[in-house]
């Protein structure tokens, strides 16, 4: 399957490559035809300069050829570089799926002290699964990628798995989106522009809607009368000075706003295009139908509306040229009339604006998980069921193992079940709680996972794995442990939780661990509660003695001819070898 894959992603990066050269040659030619039109151009000038009529003329023909030849080359060179991002995304699926991903971003920004278990099962950081899936390319797009994975969500679980299922198929239109949001201006902060709209209190009074119309034909009439001296050029001089006058009146506040809203050009420019990708996008899930919903408006689609905001700023922005401001405001005050165009588009879309990039950023966080699926065709999506918690997984794997290494378990576990794991160090406990961990967050998001004929039904996850003290508060790590420990017995009292713990106590002696983590056991059991628990204490497992819901597993170790080897495989009882003193002895630590 993963050769498969390799030549799907070789083939593309071929196609783009042999697209992106084709394209850079007709840049180099493009480049060299506009050369030879501006020398061209400069010589008929010169030798029609004596006829300044016809050199007029030519000047003007030429310059508007060269215009378009800018314009054409600005397109070949969008288009060299889309097919550069395409390029590039085909190539970083190669390099994930040899397992070289620890360069990408990592996500560590989302990783929250008091959050039910992101610190504890490598869902950030360096070696993360976010770092591992994450496709996504908008800053709001990581960001719903992040919740999607924090979000310990359990509803509409089944949606979510169609919604994936149907990305997965969905290359091209994942591929496009990406390469088009890769060359967005991500330096732009959505959330913020968001609240500038919002926040936003038009100036130019309603009256320039068409009073700025009446100007400039008030301005033609006067100067076509002066051509045919009709009327002295004091009229139209006089029309035009006052239109500077009343542009002036407003000059701060327009300045100011075109300051503003200049910087948004490119960026309402590119999300156009990624919302006009979803638009002609077809979809048939439910999820995916509603989130297109988003961007359905009365009228003029929204990635039109995005387009014509651009286009307005970008005529704006005219204004910076001294020549052509100077003009257009006196002949048809141009500012005012540009700024009212904004103002009306701000007022009428406004409301529809968050909606419109929260589509774009759930589409984008989606076609990350979509791409996850596709990358992973042999795994298996949970059968989600109804009722109370259960959990029954065939052949599961850690999806951030080799999976030429990975050993499978099988685990089946219900509600109010408690199994206490014991087993040697490195004999594969903690790995195992986070597989099982994994398998329940990534379920909960819609994911296919690594196991085969797994019987979900969801339930909330929360873990104590990795405690640690915390000098800028003054806190122990014995104190840390008990702060996270009741955090966890509150979290239960107001909903259903899957509990994961690790070798909890560790701050305090071993007669103590062992009293508090039984006590600890016993209370949760008597709470009906659900979960798991790694150990090295062997005397914990005779709780077991006392209560029906609870179990004993083991992961195993075995020393032969002075050799320590593990099956890293999840067996029922109590495990017998322990390894630290064989470790110390096979390391020279100790002595014999």
């Amino acid at each position: 399957m993963q050769s498969k894959l390799h030549n799907f992603y070789n083939e593309r990066i071929a196609q783009f490559t042999d697209s992106s050269n084709r394209l850079q040659n007709q840049l180099r030619l493009s480049s060299t035809f506009r050369f030879l039109v501006f020398i061209g151009g400069c010589v008929i000038v010169y030798f029609l300069f004596d006829y300044w009529q016809y050199a007029l003329l030519a000047a003007f023909v030429i310059f508007g050829f060269f215009l378009f030849l800018v314009s054409r080359h600005e397109n070949l060179k969008r288009k060299r570089d889309f097919q550069i991002a395409l390029r590039d995304i085909n190539g970083k699926e190669l390099q994930i799926l040899d397992r070289d991903f620890h360069g990408f971003p990592t996500g560590k920004e989302f990783l929250e002290d008091d959050h039910e278990y992101s610190r504890d099962i490598d869902l950030f950081g360096i070696g993360s699964m976010f770092q591992y899936l994450n496709r996504s390319v908008t800053k709001d797009g990581v960001i719903s990628l992040a919740r999607k994975l924090n979000g310990n969500n359990i509803i509409d679980i089944e949606k979510k798995q169609e919604a994936i299922k149907e990305l997965s198929k969905k290359v091209d239109f994942r591929q496009e989106f990406w390469a088009t949001a890769t060359l967005l201006d991500n330096e732009r902060d959505p959330e913020a522009m968001l609240d500038w709209v919002k926040d936003y209190k038009p100036f130019v009074p309603k009256l320039f809607s068409w009073l700025c119309w009446l100007w400039l034909g008030l301005s033609i009439a006067t100067f076509t009368l002066y051509f045919y001296d009709l009327v002295t050029g004091y009229i139209p001089a006089a029309v035009f000075f006052i239109g500077l006058g009343i542009t002036g009146k407003y000059i701060k506040q327009v300045t100011a706003f075109s300051s503003n809203i200049s910087n948004l050009e490119l960026f309402f420019s590119q999300y156009s295009q990624l919302i006009f990708a979803i638009e002609k996008e077809t979809f048939e899930s439910d999820l995916l139908v509603q989130l297109k919903s988003q961007i359905t408006t009365k009228g003029a689609p929204a990635s039109e509306r995005f387009h014509n905001l651009a286009r307005a700023i970008g005529r704006l922005d005219q204004r910076n040229n001294m020549l052509f401001g100077v003009l257009a405001n006196g002949l048809g005050l141009w500012d005012l009339k540009q700024v009212h165009t904004i103002e009306n588009w701000l007022q009428e879309n406004a409301t529809h604006i968050e909606n419109w990039l929260q589509a774009a950023a759930e589409i984008d966080a989606l076609s990350s998980l979509g791409n996850y699926a596709f990358n992973h065709p042999d795994y298996t999506y949970p059968k989600i069921i109804e009722g109370d918690f259960q959990l029954k997984v065939a052949d599961a794997h850690h999806p951030l193992l080799d999976p030429s290494k990975s050993i499978g378990n099988d685990i089946s576990i219900k509600s109010g079940e408690f199994f206490i794991i014991t087993g040697a160090n490195m004999a594969g406990k903690s790995t195992f709680l986070r597989t099982v961990s994994m398998k329940i967050v990534l379920s909960n998001a819609g994911l296919p996972v690594s196991a085969q004929n797994v019987t979900y039904s969801p339930i909330k996850l929360i873990t104590s794995m990795r405690t640690s003290d915390s000098l800028t508060d003054d806190e122990s790590y014995f104190f840390s442990e008990l702060k996270r420990l009741k955090y966890i017995v509150d979290k239960i009292e107001t909903d259903r939780y899957f509990i994961v713990l690790d070798e909890i106590l560790k701050g305090t002696n071993s007669q103590d661990k062992a009293n508090g983590s039984r006590k600890l056991i016993e209370k949760l059991s008597r709470k009906h509660a659900t979960g798991i628990i790694a150990t090295h204490d062997l005397s914990l497992t005779e709780v077991t003695n006392e209560y029906d819901t609870i179990s004993n597993y083991f992961f195993d170790a075995d020393i032969t001819n002075d050799e320590l080897t593990f099956d890293y495989k999840f067996k029922d009882g109590i495990a017998t070898n322990m390894n630290a003193s064989f470790l110390l002895r096979k390391m020279g630590i100790v002595d014999q």
